[in-house]
């Protein structure tokens, strides 16, 4: 008897009919899979491909290895550790996502989050190293900032940065904390702290190192809408 649709025996059971659903494909979090795990669901994906990009999140070498078994032209980004297959990026629509980075330390966060968005229909820009530690290079970039529809903002130790962001914007702010820090940052958790208290009104905050999870709500924010100010 044959399996259902979508279903890798005993190992996942993907959700093809998500991006009619939601309006946005399945990703594959590959962290804690086997490269065998990952090397069937590719296959799964390969004899079904969507209209979309499926993205591979957290996909170290190993893993990402594995899937450029099945996927040879998926593109890969190792920095962002993350994989989109098929490749091509879709036509933007809707409004700017633009992607702010506290430090270089942050980076891969931040292209997790810049890439996602990109990869689910929205123009991206990302702005780097301008942590609150030199406040004039966030001050300089306000223009940029202003343009957005929504913005990421990615920063690990202390986590201030959204909230100077958010009180220079009128656009929605996605807070990302990263696990960046010296102990007492806690791998993270003194700048979701941080976050969460923001005094500054329009901060969201997602979870520790999830930039995919910021990329895709900023993604949402930024979306189309009939007779809004977005084309």
């Amino acid at each position: 008897m044959a399996e259902p649709d979508g279903v890798v025996p005993g190992v996942a059971e993907l959700d093809h009919d998500r991006a009619r659903r939601r309006g946005y494909p399945e990703a594959v979090y590959c962290e804690g899979k086997s490269p065998d795990q990952l090397r069937r669901i590719a296959t799964a994906l390969a004899a079904r491909p969507g209209d979309a990009a499926t993205i591979f999140t957290r996909a170290d070498d190993v893993r990402a290895a594995a899937v450029l078994e099945v996927l040879p032209d998926a593109r890969h980004e190792p920095d962002a550790r993350l994989l989109a297959w098929p490749p091509g990026e879709p036509d933007p629509t809707g409004g700017l996502v633009v992607v702010v980075c506290a430090g270089t330390s942050d980076l891969p966060v931040a292209r997790e989050a810049e890439l996602t968005a990109r990869y689910l229909g929205r123009r991206t820009e990302l702005v780097v190293d301008v942590g609150v530690a030199g406040i004039h290079r966030v001050l300089a970039r306000v223009e940029t900032l202003r343009a957005a529809d929504a913005v990421v903002v990615v920063a690990g130790m202390d986590g201030a940065l959204p909230g100077v962001v958010a009180g220079l914007v009128s656009a929605p702010v996605v807070a990302v904390p990263t696990s960046v820090g010296y102990g007492a940052a806690f791998e993270g958790l003194a700048p979701l702290l941080t976050m969460l208290n923001a005094c500054a009104p329009g901060v969201g905050v997602v979870n520790i190192d999830n930039g995919y999870g910021g990329g895709h709500l900023a993604a949402q924010i930024a979306a189309p809408r009939a007779g809004g100010r977005m084309g």
